[in-house]
């Protein structure tokens, strides 16, 4: 197998994919900023040094960071790839055959770079220039987006996960982020970086529609010891986390999933706001969210390659230890008292990166909690999140890790 492989969620980080936001922010208005999955905007100067500062943290503890517009442009310069991602993102059924034309046309005028950023960024009418014969673009005021922004491209974590020795190239729960996976897809398909490279891909990379079997990289956590742990929250459905585990289970990459059932609400997005890895037995938990009657299943491969679902009775700290051969965990949890825990939990204060056992990056305004995970002899690495922080993702949130230790 190839060298892209990511054994755990606490092993020494070798390689993270990240994505610094800039034209999708500039994008970002108060009256779009809700049917974009955001609950503000932010400042974009601001929100581009506070990633600055995250990348820095990075690259100073020896991780090799790559930068997803940067691979985009590189993989667009690529005549097939170019034509496969536009295929998948300007259609007939999407604009009409005339604008369609049109918006191709101006497309593949661009530079690579510039093309990469206006695909993660968005294009409004008013850009495009064009005075074509369009019914729907005569329909469309100035400032209407040809194409969407994805701000939420800034989560690189959820858009593709790798397991093991491949690849999840997620279907995503929102409209709002679905184009972000062609981007993932076409990367991994046609970059020279994994074009021959050996891994195995265990979901997505296919033009069907996986109707209610989404999956987000945020719910997925890589316990290690061919352990996965995955929550079924707002994005992430049971049927998601069969086709996923089916797959992790029959390649022989994972030996046993467990799946926690996560309330559907906005603050518990994923299961990495509420609970993430810091040391082999170490997590931190928001505790008003992960409490000990959690409902819980293991999953294992069954007789004809069917997956047998078992569900916990002891617990999902308990399931949790066992697959990880420790005796018993120890549970950090959000700091402060309940108004400040409730705060810093919205403000990700449960959502750290690890970059090797017992030591994490996170936000430095979660002061309460950051004393907590130092008590328990955790080492802190701190980034601002003023603005970073408003998209409600934190620095796992932030990360794909592409190369990853065992433990």
């Amino acid at each position: 197998m190839s060298n892209f492989y990511v054994g755990s969620e606490v092993g020494k980080l070798r390689t993270v994919l990240l994505h610094r936001p800039q034209l999708s922010l500039k994008h970002l208005t108060p009256s779009n900023c809700e049917s974009l999955l955001f609950d503000d905007v932010l400042r974009i100067e601001q929100a581009g040094k506070e990633h600055d500062a995250f990348q820095k943290v990075l690259t100073d503890n020896g991780i090799e960071v790559l930068l997803l517009t940067k691979m985009l442009a590189e993989t667009l310069s690529y005549a097939n790839a170019k034509s496969w991602i536009l295929d998948r993102q300007i259609n007939n059924y999407r604009y009409g055959e005339t604008l369609a034309r049109e918006v191709r046309s101006y497309l593949m005028s661009m530079d690579d770079l510039t093309l990469a950023r206006h695909l993660t960024g968005g294009l409004t009418a008013a850009e495009l220039r064009s005075s074509c014969n369009s019914m729907t673009l005569d329909m469309m005021g100035e400032t209407d987006f040809i194409i969407e922004p994805i701000p939420n491209h800034m989560f690189t974590r959820d858009t593709s996960c790798w397991i093991y020795g491949g690849v999840s190239m997620n279907p995503m729960a929102k409209n709002a982020r679905k184009r972000e996976t062609v981007h993932l897809r076409a990367i991994y398909k046609f970059h020279p970086m994994f074009k021959n490279a050996e891994y195995f891909t265990y979901m997505g990379d296919e033009d069907i529609s996986y109707d209610n079997a989404t999956v987000e990289g945020g719910d997925v956590l890589v316990l290690g010891r061919g352990n996965v742990l995955i929550g079924m929250s707002e994005r992430t459905t049971p049927q998601g986390v069969e086709q996923l585990s089916r797959s992790l289970l029959k390649t022989g990459q994972a030996k046993k999933i467990i799946a926690l059932q996560l309330p559907k609400a906005r603050s518990c997005m994923h299961l990495d706001t509420v609970f993430t890895q810091m040391d082999i037995d170490c997590f931190t938990y928001y505790p008003d969210i992960m409490r000990t009657d959690t409902d819980c299943w293991e999953l294992t491969l069954g007789n004809n390659e069917e997956i047998d679902a078992s569900r916990v009775k002891d617990g999902f700290t308990n399931a949790i230890a066992r697959a990880l051969d420790v005796p018993e965990l120890r549970m950090i949890p959000t700091g402060g008292d309940v108004f400040e825990a409730e705060r810093e939990q919205w403000n990700d204060a449960n959502n750290v990166l690890t970059i090797e056992p017992g030591v994490v990056v996170t936000y430095e305004r979660n002061v309460n909690t950051i004393r907590n995970m130092e008590e328990a002899g955790i080492k802190v690495l701190t980034i601002p999140g003023e603005e970073l922080g408003r998209g409600r993702g934190g620095a796992r949130c932030m990360s794909c890790p592409i190369i990853r230790d065992d433990i």
